[in-house]
């Protein structure tokens, strides 16, 4: 072997020396009998480098996944006994190998396992077992190499690829079957004498045992061991701490195991009493979390398997066996609640499954007993303690342990819900209770109680739920309870509570229940100042700053009319917020740019919803934007001038900022008529001559064009055509030395004036027409690297843009505008939409293309159509609709492929629509017998093209394709 080579397969080793054993290990793969050596020198122990040995068997690995059967059966032996000897030495070594080779070495039995057991190796398993007996290094790797077969057969994590995937689960089923038959009892009998040779003596393996038990359990037969010798010695294990997370494990895979329901009950029920009585039910006694948190799995396990047992009863009609599977159940609530309610939220989280089960069973019972309601208070009040955040949790800066306290509150979050559909009074009457407890004495109550009891009233808009909102008509008891604990939330003062979860939770509900404020509207002033002062928008936490901005809007968005009497003087109040931060580094806003967004929408809103004169609004309006305009002038200036390019890229964010802000205002419109109801029509368009010149500025086009581009689609919507002078020079600017990406952005934009204007913008859409076609065509002809991906998805999402343009100017009937470009740019252009619809494999701008095909032949497609389009539709639109599908690339069993197929039949039957009986007679006398189709085919094609249902054609064409393809 190439010595130099191998010192880059250290770790350690410098850049250029693991480049060359990279290159090395790919030219050993291709090599012919690379593997021979690496073979030889596992078997021979010529290396002591671990990593020169598991580069070893990765080449051996190789060997066998992709050129097993290019071996001679000579060859095959020598891989066979390589193995057994490499495997033979290890119980001589005076080191074991390090974990990672062991692993490896079991991968590469595992692969040679599938490849030979059902033909040259049937004696796998008891090759290896003669080898190893009971050396404890022999059976580490019989165990490694056991839970390696298990991975290639069994486990859900290995993907296997789609065309083998049929193939693999075949040999997969038929493997398992023959060890079934052949091996699994002798191997059931070696896991016993493993076990109980090992339990008090080698706990590593022991439960390296444990864990194959536990994997195999769930496809060999149980009764080898779900029976009293396995069982009694698991149990055993259950009270030695080295062993009992395993056995627990293996425990837990014994009773998830698929059995009739009977059983299942009998074998819970027996594991459960011997666990009972070694004591293992006094959680209480217990303080080793790792072990709780497998023993909770395992119950929850035992709990979730009782209550399938029951619903398969219940379905049978055995109403005797599934009141004895309920009471089962029952017996086990206590302990769940004990697990439910443990500090340690994992060992909680382990056994939400049996109990979000459980309230599923009591949903469906017609009435419940007594202890049965006082489980459900007694799993209400756990959810409730366990909501509770705790001391250590971290809320300037959340991490992973706080990630996944949000993910086990998401949790209970369900269980809460499930809880109100057994006893929504119940629900009602407890959450009422601790909410009015704890907010009585909010002061001298800690932050976790206070936010706790809030969070319970904002949850349970969710778990007692009602359209629109409507929380507070229909249901008296339900809508007086929930009014009076807002009430209590708005006048309590909790608002100023000094710690950010609970101001947020504040903000969260009173934004969630704003139905209330329609009933109540004497609080609306209280909330106001809260959102506006140091408890919201004013408050020290950036983190709080944020939320309330995007609160705020929607709080004044969803209150409408009721704001009147206050929209001066909000809009007074948030002056300062409305201010463009400078382009200087250091300079500490309120809020965040993206923060501003949601204040600027909440003016216009204001302004726009308020019931003041359209004079008044036109006023208020200006003042809202002017500061806006006149700022960004001089940052235009100073862009223009500054040299430094991170100043230069501060102040286009900032004019961005500026673009963006205004664009946000305009949301409060819905159409052109409101802007024109309430006199903003002028503003809006000196905001446009302003912003306009930005475009024309060399300088960080991108975000520049961008922010402007976005302003534009605004104004479409709410200027309408008083846009319209606007858009040519824009246009024009916006196609100057642009890149695919601007193209791609602006595109859109002139769909939307095209779709919206039609006619109107015939002339400006005919002048840039071929602009906008030479600066696509000059981008997408740009040479690029080969393994450019980023590159190649630009193109095609331009392509896509470009296909979209022409779909919208056919698709608005405007096809003069592609007419009038003279001859040869209408052929230029033509060709490239039957180049999309064949050459490029992507279904969806291929769609597309067809699209716009039928729209060209139905409007050129006639007698009196342009001159010799009807010779372009012979010659290479029909050709077009039989190439595409029959490429390669083309995929009949992808969805979006066969949208475009089927836009394909829509372009044939257009043409025969258009061309009657001579596009028949082309088809049968020309163009099929070219390509060579039988004549009855040809026969049959012509008749379901001339069927009056175009979905017959449609499901013929998808039929006659598959067809045709190898």
């Amino acid at each position: 072997m190439d010595e130099q080579a191998l010192l880059g397969l250290n770790p350690n080793a410098d850049a250029d020396f693991r480049q060359r054993a990279l290159a090395y290990f790919e030219q050993l793969k291709i090599s012919q009998d690379a593997w021979q050596v690496c073979a030889e020198a596992l078997a021979q122990s010529i290396y002591s480098d671990d990593h020169i040995k598991f580069f070893c068997f990765q080449v051996l690995e190789h060997q066998i996944k992709f050129k097993y059967s290019e071996l001679t059966e000579v060859q095959q032996q020598l891989i066979r006994e390589t193995l057994i000897t490499w495997l033979q030495a290890q119980m001589l070594n005076p080191q074991p190998e390090k974990t990672f080779i062991r692993n490896k070495a079991a991968q590469v039995f595992a692969l040679l396992f599938v490849t030979e057991y059902l033909t040259k190796w049937p004696k796998f398993f008891f090759d290896i077992l003669s080898v190893v007996d009971l050396n404890p290094r022999g059976v580490d790797m019989y165990l490694r190499i056991l839970m390696a077969v298990d991975a290639e057969l069994v486990d859900r994590d290995v993907v296997h690829t789609s065309e083998a995937s049929y193939y693999e689960a075949r040999r997969n089923t038929l493997l398992k079957d023959t060890m079934r038959e052949q091996c699994i009892p002798s191997l059931v009998e070696s896991w016993y004498q493993i076990l109980q040779n090992y339990q008090y003596n080698n706990s590593e393996l022991t439960c390296q045992c444990l864990e194959v038990v536990g994997a195999y359990v769930s496809w060999i037969d149980l009764s080898l061991i779900a029976n009293e010798r396995f069982i009694n010695m698991l149990l055993g294990h259950m009270s030695v701490e080295v062993l009992r997370e395993e056995a627990c494990d293996c425990l837990f895979e014994i009773v998830n195991k698929g059995m009739d329901p009977i059983d299942k009950t009998k074998l819970v029920e027996s594991l459960c009493q011997v666990l009972q009585s070694a004591g293992l039910f006094s959680i209480d006694q217990e303080d080793d979390v790792d072990f709780l948190a497998r023993f909770s799995k395992l119950v929850n396990g035992m709990g979730q398997a009782l209550i399938a047992s029951w619903t398969k009863l219940i379905k049978n009609g055995d109403m005797k066996s599934a009141q004895d599977t309920l009471q089962a159940i029952e017996a086990k609530v206590a302990l769940m609640l004990q697990l439910l309610i443990h500090e340690d939220d994992d060992i909680s989280s382990n056994i939400i499954g049996f109990c979000y089960d459980y309230l599923h069973i009591l949903k469906q019972l017609s009435a419940l007993s007594d202890q049965q309601k006082a489980n459900v208070e007694a799993i209400m009040l756990a959810v409730m303690k366990k909501l509770t955040y705790d001391e250590e949790y971290n809320f300037e800066n959340e991490g992973e342990d706080e990630a996944m306290f949000v993910e086990y509150r998401k949790q209970l979050k369900l269980l809460l819900d499930r809880l109100a559909q057994v006893s929504p009074e119940l629900l009602l009457a407890s959450v009422r209770r601790v909410f009015n407890t704890t907010l009585q004495n909010w002061q001298t109550t800690r932050f976790m109680e206070v936010e706790v009891a809030i969070r319970l009233l904002y949850m349970l808009a969710e778990a007692l739920p009602v359209s629109h909102g409507a929380h507070f008509s229909g249901d008296v008891t339900k809508a007086t309870a929930l009014q009076d604990m807002m009430r209590t939330l708005v006048t309590s003062g909790v608002s100023a509570y000094q710690h950010t979860s609970v101001t947020l939770e504040f903000f969260e509900t009173v934004v969630r229940y704003e139905k209330f404020f329609a009933v109540e509207p004497q609080h609306i002033p209280t909330v106001l100042m809260a959102f506006l002062d140091h408890r919201g928008l004013r408050h020290t936490s950036p983190k709080v700053r944020s939320r309330t901005a995007y609160l705020f809007s929607r709080f004044v968005k969803s209150l409408n009319k009721q704001m009147n009497p206050f929209i001066e003087d909000v809009l007074n109040r948030i002056q300062d917020l409305l201010e463009l931060s400078p382009p200087e580094n250091g300079y500490q806003a309120l809020l965040s740019s993206d923060d501003q967004l949601f204040i600027y929408e909440t003016a216009g809103v204001l302004i726009v919803n308020s019931e003041y004169s359209a004079e008044r609004k036109q006023v208020l309006m200006r003042n809202l934007l002017t500061p806006l305009m006149e700022k960004f002038k001089l940052l235009l200036e100073k862009l223009m001038m500054a040299q430094d390019e991170d100043r230069q890229m501060a102040l286009a964010d900032c004019l961005n900022h500026a673009v963006g802000f205004a664009s946000r205002t305009s949301k409060a419109f819905s159409n052109k008529q409101t802007v024109k109801q309430c006199g903003c029509s002028e503003v809006y368009l000196d905001c446009l001559q302003t912003f306009l010149p930005a475009l024309s500025c060399p300088l960080q086009k991108e975000v520049l064009r961008s922010g402007v581009r976005t302003f534009l689609h605004r104004m479409i919507i709410c200027l309408e055509e008083e846009v319209l002078p606007f858009i040519p020079s824009a246009s024009e600017h916006m196609l100057k030395d642009c890149e695919a990406k601007d193209l791609q952005e602006f595109i859109p934009l002139i769909n939307q004036i095209t779709a919206k204007f039609k006619t109107q913008v015939s002339p400006f859409l005919q002048q840039m027409f071929m602009p906008l076609l030479h600066a696509i065509f000059e981008v997408l002809l740009l040479p690029a690297e080969e393994n450019d991906q980023s590159a190649a998805l630009e193109k095609q999402m331009l392509r896509r843009s470009y296909f979209a343009f022409l779909q919208t100017v056919t698709g608005s009937g405007m096809s003069e505008v592609i007419a009038n470009q003279g001859a040869e740019n209408v052929e230029r252009v033509l060709f490239t939409v039957i180049q999309g619809a064949v050459d490029y494999p992507d279904p969806i701008a291929q769609k597309t293309c067809f699209i716009i095909l039928s729209k060209l032949v139905e409007l050129w497609g006639g007698k009196d159509g342009p001159v010799g389009f009807a010779d372009f539709v012979y010659k290479h639109i029909v050709p077009a609709c039989f190439l595409a599908p029959l490429k390669q690339t083309f995929d009949l069993a992808d969805a979006q492929t066969v949208l475009a197929l089927s836009e394909c039949a829509v372009t044939l039957k257009t043409i025969h629509l258009k061309r009657g009986p001579e596009c028949i007679q082309y088809l049968q006398q020309e163009y099929l017998p070219s390509l060579q189709v039988a004549p009855e085919i040809i026969q049959e094609f012509c008749q379901a093209l001339q069927q009056p249902d175009a979905k017959v054609f449609k499901n013929y064409l998808k039929v006659f394709f598959q067809r045709a393809k190898p």
